[in-house]
């Protein structure tokens, strides 16, 4: 077993790890923030027209995608290369001021060109990952890992509910907020990050490595992490399906109003904060992180199987703990992935699997909104408008099956 030993002391790494919560959480929150107005926005551009606004806002989330699984290895191998603190300080920059870029645009494809640099600046998630992975001892890296999960939801549960209140007063204006929050954040770092990866533990620059095929080649020096990485796909791809087809779904079913959908997603971003910074520690601590993995597997595939069957909206809401829950599975395998690998190659783990990301949420908003819409249309076999949840209980379902098989080792 391959695991690097922290090269920060415990204070230093204390101030490190703050900086790296408060960096996913303004990231998160600046993404969140251009939600609600970025579609409106787009449908302005094209003329009021919100049919072909919508093809072209699904076409910015590929084009987004794209450059999330191109880049993702490319800034992690580069991390890799010259540390991590470049890395994040260049990307909050970059981010920034595409914000500014995209708050200017006087035209669609202005727009367009400021998407495709937000996906290629926000891709440096990963080396967040690894920079944690550098300070943090093997042993408490998935607590860590789950920190970082509660600063993504944070950002993502008042980011939209910000970015709708300033919409409301001008639809660029969230972007100029956006902006500011990415560039007081690079300020921030440059003035108290650290760097993490010594210059000793670096390993060089390869394109072959760099590529999204290529990094992908990690994956597969070791059998658990092949395992995982295929445990982490099919999570990823099931997660899709609550972006892809929940407010048709709440609408279609429940009837939900905007109102309602928005306090669901709400409670929903509420209740994985709480299981992210509160629940994954301490039973991580307790039952250890291969437990966790496949506990939170099984919550998952409950909480899905919840939601799909649900005939009620009461009914549907029993299932937002049990989907919460879900968290540990995430911090678990990062964990475990962690300490298959050494020091110089946590950058380029954390990009191979962004590239992962990347190709579901390439192909997971088509696979759950046509299971959507084939169930719910007149000449379907029969009715069943929860199948993409169903769907997705049955991904997770697999996913514990792969889990249990290959971490086996980790038990013995």
């Amino acid at each position: 077993m391959v695991e690097s030993s922290s090269p920060v002391t415990a204070a230093p790494r204390r101030a490190a790890l703050a900086f790296i919560m408060i960096t996913v959480t303004l990231d998160m929150l600046a993404l969140g923030v251009i939600v609600p107005v970025l579609p409106r926005l787009v449908v302005d551009f094209v003329g009021g027209d919100t049919a072909r606004g919508a093809e072209i806002y699904g076409l910015f989330g590929t084009v987004w995608a794209l450059m999330q699984f191109f880049f993702s290895p490319i800034l992690g191998s580069l991390s890799d290369r010259f540390g991590r603190r470049p890395v994040i300080l260049l990307s909050n920059l970059g981010l920034g001021l595409d914000y500014v870029f995209m708050a200017l645009a006087p035209t669609i494809s202005w727009l367009f060109v400021g998407r495709v640099i937000s996906g290629i600046t926000s891709a440096s998630l990963g080396t967040a990952y690894a920079y944690i992975a550098d300070v943090t001892p093997p042993e408490k890296r998935a607590a860590s890992f789950g920190m970082v999960g509660a600063a993504f939801g944070v950002g993502f549960v008042v980011g939209p509910a910000l970015g709708g209140l300033l919409g409301g007063v001008d639809p660029r204006l969230p972007f100029w907020v956006a902006a500011g929050l990415s560039l007081a954040n690079a300020c921030y770092g440059w003035l108290v990050l650290p760097e993490s990866l010594p210059r000793a533990r670096r390993m060089g620059f390869s394109w072959r490595r760099a590529n999204p095929v290529g990094s992908l080649v990690l994956l597969r020096s070791h059998p658990e992490l092949l395992g995982l990485a295929v445990v982490n796909f099919l999570g990823n791809l099931a997660h899709a399906s609550l972006p892809s087809t929940f407010v048709l779904y709440a609408g279609y079913r429940y009837g939900w109003n905007a109102q309602t959908v928005g306090i669901m997603l709400a409670s929903v971003g509420v209740a994985s904060v709480i299981v992210q910074a509160g629940v994954i520690g301490p039973v991580v601590k307790r039952i250890g992180e291969r437990a966790a993995l496949l506990l939170g597997l099984l919550c998952g595939a409950v909480g899905f199987a919840v939601y799909g069957a649900a005939p009620t909206g009461t009914l549907f809401l029993a299932g937002v703990p049990v989907v919460a829950l879900w968290g540990l599975a995430g911090a678990a395998s990062q964990g475990l992935m962690t300490r298959r690998v050494g020091a110089s190659e946590q950058g380029q783990l954390q990009g191979a699997n962004g590239s992962v990301r990347g190709i579901t949420e390439l192909i997971g908003p088509g696979l759950f909104t046509q299971s959507f819409a084939f169930f719910i249309a007149a000449g379907a076999p029969f009715q069943l408008p929860g199948a993409p949840f169903l769907l997705a209980s049955l991904l997770l379902a697999a996913a514990l099956l792969v889990a249990w098989r290959v971490t086996r080792p980790y038990s013995e």
